[in-house]
């Protein structure tokens, strides 16, 4: 059973083009890359081995400040983060939080409607473009 919240999308690519295609995808809509972490280097450098697994961090501070206002504890998890991994058969996936998921476990919903709704459309977005599949 996935962690409640976490979406989990198969990609048609392999982990290093998906994360280059959600990076290009993120930026072309003017949200700010903030950071991709490659937890797979970080590994090899320390002398493990680790599957493909990378990370972007990414967001609008127009769509997180309002969040963060209502529940500063929403800094914890914002901005949003896309993580990129293979799996033991090879497959790449993308795996991300549900942003109203995310609201409600801060308990920062009231009157975010809107906000939520605009946050969740372009991760939907730029994880298609991503996957070259299905919406988050």
């Amino acid at each position: 059973m996935p962690p409640e919240g976490l979406i989990t999308l198969a990609s048609r690519f392999e982990p290093k083009e998906t994360m280059d295609r959600l990076s290009a995808a993120v930026a072309a809509r003017g949200m700010a890359v903030l950071a991709r972490i490659d937890h797979a280097a970080a590994a090899a450098a320390a002398g493990l081995d680790l599957r493909p697994t990378e990370v972007l961090i990414f967001g609008n501070p127009r769509a997180g400040t309002p969040l963060m206002q209502q529940a500063q504890t929403m800094g914890v998890d914002l901005p949003l983060r896309v993580l990129v991994w293979r799996d033991e058969a090879g497959r790449t996936w993308l795996s991300t939080n549900d942003p109203h998921w995310l609201a409600r476990r801060h308990g920062a919903t009231a009157g975010m409607d809107g906000v939520l709704a605009a946050m969740a459309d372009g991760l939907a977005v730029v994880v298609r473009e991503a996957t070259g599949g299905g919406g988050a």
